[in-house]
């Protein structure tokens, strides 16, 4: 069986622990590799390796650095396929999300290539006689990401491009379940030329992250996951002195006005709701119909929702593939039950299904819940599968007032065709990221992505300024070159005049 390995110091290394990791095919339910988990001693050698890297890496010229990244983004380029072909296979989503999300993870390293212009700094001059003021910004040394399982190659590129192109050395800790996307793109970035230590990966478990989290000679970590973790990340990476940026979970709410195109409305329910089988911090997971909308639009959704095609990721008629374990699929199934027992209309149940000929694989259907409680564990808890909820509001003010209410903050939407409503909510609403019109507003590249509330954890969100900011840290530099009629001594406090 094929064992998945680090990539440390420019080149493979086979874990000494031992302990391994199942990396199944979701689709069959059949083990098809195994990853190694590191040791601290392992650790310690991906961030010794960063470290010794750093040395020469971050003082490197943009030039350099603008020309690897060009030449890594057409290497990406060139194996989009394959990477997106890694990834249907360790985690089971369709090729065309696959491919999708390999294109959204580039625009990160394409916003790297331009690092140039990013970090230009600022000059005020003559600030005093003869006295200029400088403001530039400086990388940080070894940083840290902790990526989850759902976007096993584009959340990686949220964070490693951006970090290397400012001047740092990075380690990466990806997700256990599907790591091999990861490995295939610190191969990939060292064929276009990066040197060795600047960017490493180490497999593992929660050794490997707590060896991150109080390394000494890791500056900052970024981590994607749960709101769980993400507050036991951000509280060890304090405790440790490190910066953080920790994004957390979501419950992300659609809400959909009277005036709204309800056909519109049910389709993009439908891609928000079920796309990589849900198995997304940016899916939709309620919608709230606002007035006598919610008969009707449930009719669409659920319409839509039964003729959807599920199946192995591989397939090219398949619409939606599995969960990503055993585990999760019962965990989302037991989830539908309990709505019912809780007070929520079952519209759609798909929590029996099975693909023929695939029965031991992770699949699970879609569903679609009305008038759930808001007191439902359907309703309160992240459930990260193809479930989607409606609850019902009589008016715009008490639906901003439930979707406030949530202690998530990720994203969220509108669907309207009032100007008015639109500006309003987008103003009103309490989340980080919001979408007119636009389910799933996961921001370009040079914009940063991010929540508030229980969705992040620290100060700064990933990617765009903020992924730059936090990657970086500012020096003040005052300079005077007196002129020879200045010499003579003065002690008294300095002004400015």
């Amino acid at each position: 069986m094929k064992t998945i390995t680090h990539w440390i110091d420019g080149k493979p290394v086979e874990s000494t622990s031992g302990r391994h990791g199942a990396v199944y095919d979701p689709a069959t339910g059949v083990q098809e590799k195994q990853v190694g988990f590191a040791t601290v001693d392992e650790v310690d050698a991906a961030v010794a390796s960063a470290k010794a890297a750093f040395e020469t890496w971050g003082v490197s010229s943009l030039a350099k650095r603008t020309a690897i990244l060009f030449k890594y983004r057409e290497l990406l380029d060139a194996h989009r396929d394959e990477i997106a072909e890694l990834i249907t296979a360790e985690h089971g989503k369709v090729h065309s999300d696959a491919l999708g999300e390999v294109s959204r993870g580039m625009e990160i390293v394409e916003l790297a290539c331009g690092i140039s212009v990013q970090l230009k700094g600022e000059l005020s001059t003559q600030v005093a006689t003869r006295v200029d003021v400088a403001s530039i910004r400086q990388p940080l040394g070894v940083v840290a990401g902790i990526t989850p399982f759902n976007f096993p190659a584009m959340v990686p590129m949220w964070m490693f491009p951006l970090a290397i192109a400012c001047g740092n050395t990075f380690v990466l800790k990806p997700s256990e379940k599907d790591p091999s996307a990861s490995f295939r793109l610190a191969e990939l970035a060292a064929e276009a030329g990066l040197p060795d230590g600047v960017l490493n990966v180490v497999q593992g478990d929660k050794v490997a992250v707590d060896r991150l989290l109080e390394h000494p000679d890791v500056e900052a970590v970024s981590f994607v996951g749960s709101t769980p973790i993400a507050k036991y990340i951000q509280l060890k990476a304090v405790e440790h002195g490190k910066r953080v940026q920790a994004l957390g979970g979501a419950k992300n709410h659609m809400l959909v006005l009277p005036d709204a195109d309800l056909d519109f409305a049910a389709d993009q329910a439908i891609n928000a709701a079920y796309g990589s089988a849900g198995e997304r911090c940016m899916a939709v997971s309620v919608v709230v119909a606002v007035g006598d909308t919610g008969d009707e639009l449930v009719a669409k959704i659920a319409e839509r929702a039964k003729n959807l095609k599920i199946g192995p990721g591989n397939d090219p008629s398949s619409e939606m593939g599995p969960l990503i374990t055993r585990e999760h699929r019962d965990k989302v199934a037991s989830y539908v039950t309990s709505a019912a027992e809780q007070g929520a209309e079952v519209v759609v149940d798909g929590s029996g299904y099975a693909v023929e000929g695939h029965e031991d694989g992770f699949f699970i259907g879609v569903t679609l819940l009305d008038k759930v409680p808001l007191t439902a564990d359907a309703y309160r808890d992240e459930i990260f599968g193809p479930v989607l909820a409606v609850v019902r509001a009589e008016s715009y003010d008490e639906a901003i007032e439930l979707i406030n209410g949530s202690r998530w903050g990720n994203g969220t939407a509108i669907f309207t065709r009032d100007g008015g409503a639109a500006r309003r909510f987008q103003l009103e609403v309490k989340a980080g990221m919001v979408g007119v019109n636009v389910p799933i507003p996961v921001p370009v590249g040079y914009h940063s992505f991010g929540g508030w509330k229980d969705s992040l954890f620290g100060d700064l969100h990933v990617y765009g300024n903020d992924g730059i900011a936090f990657y970086t840290q500012g020096k003040v530099i005052t300079t005077r070159w007196p002129d020879p009629a200045d010499a003579g001594i003065n002690l008294g406090f300095p002004s400015h005049s």
